[in-house]
């Protein structure tokens, strides 16, 4: 699209706030680190409501990459269980973001997706995810922390040489956060590329040509500069795809 910055399409969170119009105000919300990340990176952040209608082909016609953000959980009937530990559950945005995630395949649109949104790449995959973290390795359910103390922790996560995530943090371990509620059990078509001590799949890849990374944690709520590589990466193969 040009010579100037690559448009990502960004997704946003349903939510229903306290305004002056009502205690239970819907509006659609994102932390802006994540745009801020993208602009850093040399992107230009476009953030995405859900349309009312069918509007898929007209908003991806708008984009160099997308950018699947995080959210409530996924809601478990999506890969064919039941709810057993489930918070913010919104049916209508598990549709509309497999939808965004299967049309961004067809396409090959250059893909980044972050906690939730890399659960349901899994799970638009074939994959299903557990609804209780793995015990160990730094994951603890995030109701026994206080923000602060979410926000610092850190686990190590082994990465696997050669894969995409490898290539843009530049090295075989990172230490990351966990702000996740559920997490991956299951990778279905995708490859497993980053594991914590415990088990847990940190991040995936799909094993086509599509220039896609899902991973589990935050990037862009940590500081380190090595996470800044996830963001340059989406960049990179904008202009490799343009």
């Amino acid at each position: 699209m040009g010579m100037g910055r690559p448009r990502i399409l960004i997704t946003t969170w349903r939510r229903t706030l306290p305004t002056y119009l009502g205690e239970r105000t819907v509006l659609d919300t994102l932390d802006p680190a994540y745009a801020a990340r993208v602009f850093e990176a040399g992107g230009l952040p476009v953030l995405v409501s859900r349309p009312p209608g069918d509007a898929l082909d007209e908003l991806l016609s708008l984009a160099d990459g997308l950018l699947l953000t995080g959210g409530g959980d996924v809601d478990p009937a999506v890969y064919g269980a039941r709810r057993e530990n489930v918070a913010d559950v919104d049916a209508d945005a598990d549709a509309f973001e497999l939808a965004l995630i299967e049309a961004a395949r067809e396409r090959e649109l250059p893909t980044l997706a972050i906690c939730r949104g890399a659960q349901l790449l899994a799970v638009a995959h074939g994959g299903r995810l557990a609804q209780r973290l793995t015990p160990g390795g730094g994951h603890v359910e995030l109701d026994a922390l206080a923000p602060e103390d979410i926000l610092a922790a850190r686990h190590p996560v082994e990465l696997v040489p050669g894969s995409r995530v490898h290539q843009a943090l530049g090295a075989g371990t990172v230490a990351v956060n966990t702000i996740h509620h559920h997490e991956i059990a299951d990778a279905g078509e995708l490859a497993i590329t980053a594991t914590a001590a415990s088990g847990v799949i940190e991040a995936v890849e799909p094993r086509t040509a599509w220039p896609c990374l899902g991973v589990q944690w935050h990037p862009e709520k940590m500081a380190e500069p090595e996470q800044a590589g996830l963001f340059e990466g989406l960049m990179q193969a904008t202009r490799v795809a343009a």
